[in-house]
């Protein structure tokens, strides 16, 4: 046999282990790279959507939620000598009070954010220890804010309270006397209850409106303006 011949012979055939053997390499190789591709695509997709979700889109929902006025609007242009606002909410041990009910006497309403909270605490057992110099005043006193009933009768018995407790969970009557608008703590924006205080007297019509109520000394005031009219 030639040299030739040898040489050709040693060259395995298309068929033989050998060829069979580097064959599922170079398709394991060409297959590998793509997949490759796919799941590197993948994964930067699916980081690029959680980023999003949680840096942008939660404060966005956040921020209109607290920003955006609500139907009725956030803010009263009620004025002193205006008509008081007609009002049908729950008290307080399951009662309807309406502003007919207290048609011919003056009547206080003070609006407070939140119930057995420090200052609201402080402004309610205020006015409850004012009760009888506002009744011998001929004046009527009512709480109100959008606490539910329970959390309004829990305050009530853990305080002794003695002036009955509006639930105005709508806001309708906070917005009505201008009790309802934009506040902010620690930087940040909210719509919420402005402590404000409304005297009416025993015409209907609103007499005097204290805003940005602080507590200390404010039911001693406005008893004093009751007593005035």
């Amino acid at each position: 046999m030639s040299k030739k011949s040898r040489k050709k012979s040693s060259k395995a055939p298309s068929g033989s282990p050998t060829a069979e053997k580097k064959a599922p390499k170079t398709r394991a190789s060409s297959q590998a790279k793509p997949a490759k591709t796919q799941r590197t695509a993948a994964g930067k997709s699916v980081a690029i959507i959680a980023k999003a979700g949680s840096h942008k889109a939660a404060p966005k929902q956040l921020n209109s939620s607290k920003l955006a006025p609500s139907p009725a609007g956030a803010k009263s242009g009620l004025a002193e000598g205006d008509k008081a606002p007609a009002f049908r909410l729950p008290r307080d041990g399951g009662d309807v009070v309406t502003l007919g009910d207290y048609a011919g006497q003056k009547l206080v309403l003070f609006f407070y954010p939140r119930a057995d909270t420090p200052g609201c605490t402080r402004e309610a057992i205020d006015f409850t220890r004012l009760a009888g110099a506002f009744s011998a005043a001929g004046t009527a006193v009512l709480g109100i804010s959008a606490d539910p009933l329970k959390a309004q009768e829990k305050f009530r018995d853990k305080h002794s309270l003695g002036v009955p407790l509006i639930s105005d969970q709508q806001h309708q009557m906070l917005e009505a006397y201008g009790a309802w608008g934009e506040k902010s703590m620690y930087g940040k924006s909210f719509l919420g209850i402005l402590r404000t205080t409304i005297l009416v007297g025993a015409d209907g019509k609103v007499v005097r409106i204290w805003r940005n109520v602080r507590v200390d000394g404010h039911a001693d005031a406005v008893l004093e303006a009751a007593r005035s009219l």
